[in-house]
């Protein structure tokens, strides 16, 4: 199957996996912007959420999405890695037009990745799983959390811990750099190649990137100021 063997299948699987977690991403995006505000907003959605069938699926399917993208990612790696041959360790300066970014997809995508483990240990797995496998609360520190309180896990987790605040930060500027590459490259692979789009997906991509990292960046410092709004 083409989809599945050929170069460009698997770019366009990478592509359309990408695309679909930049979209989550908006939405969680989403969801921090109401905590800044009102914690019980907040808790109101983690509430809506929790572990209800509708919740768990989107999990699922988001796992798919990550692991999907992630494991096109190595396999595309490996196999332009092989085509080069011993050329590649012939490059000693970066061809003109090709950015860091895309040079260090693998790399950055791994950070990521790994910064998503660290923020599933923070809250899906005190708040979903804890209620999955039967747990209301969860102590942390001595102190009993209700698993749909997804305000007092950030006041934890982020309130004053410099850090989890400079980690997530780390990872955001991962994230950074991997979207600016990502998402030109993505929406390239659907079709938007010509000469009169190239540069201006080149920009978007990065209006796009920085909007997304951003947002997450400035929500986290003021997690770590302030904690959730009132």
């Amino acid at each position: 199957m083409w989809l599945l063997n050929s170069s460009i299948g698997r770019k366009l699987i990478m592509s359309v996996s990408g695309l679909f977690l930049i979209l989550f991403l908006l939405f969680h995006l989403c969801m921090n912007v109401a905590a800044v505000f009102s914690g019980e907003a907040y808790n109101t959605i983690c509430g809506l959420l929790g572990s209800n069938w509708y919740a768990v699926a989107g999990t699922l399917v988001l796992a798919a999405g990550v692991v999907v993208h992630f494991v096109y990612a190595i396999m595309l790696t490996l196999q332009n890695r092989k085509a080069r041959g011993n050329d590649r360790y012939a490059l000693n300066a970066r061809p003109k037009g090709v950015t860091w970014a895309s040079q260090n997809m693998l790399v950055l995508g791994a950070i990521v990745i790994i910064g998503m483990i660290l923020h599933f240990s923070h809250f899906w797995y005190n708040m979903m799983f804890a209620e999955l496998v039967g747990h209301h609360e969860v102590m942390l520190s001595g102190v009993a959390i209700e698993t749909t309180k997804g305000a007092a896990f950030i006041d934890y987790f982020f309130k004053g811990n410099i850090v989890n605040t400079v980690l997530y930060l780390v990872w955001f500027a991962a994230l950074w750099f991997h979207l600016t590459h990502g998402f030109w490259s993505a929406i390239q692979t659907l079709g938007w190649n010509n000469n009169l789009w190239m540069s201006r997906l080149e920009c978007i991509s990065k209006c796009v990137a920085t909007i997304i990292c951003g947002a997450f960046a400035i929500i986290t410092i003021i997690f770590f100021i302030n904690g959730v709004g009132a």
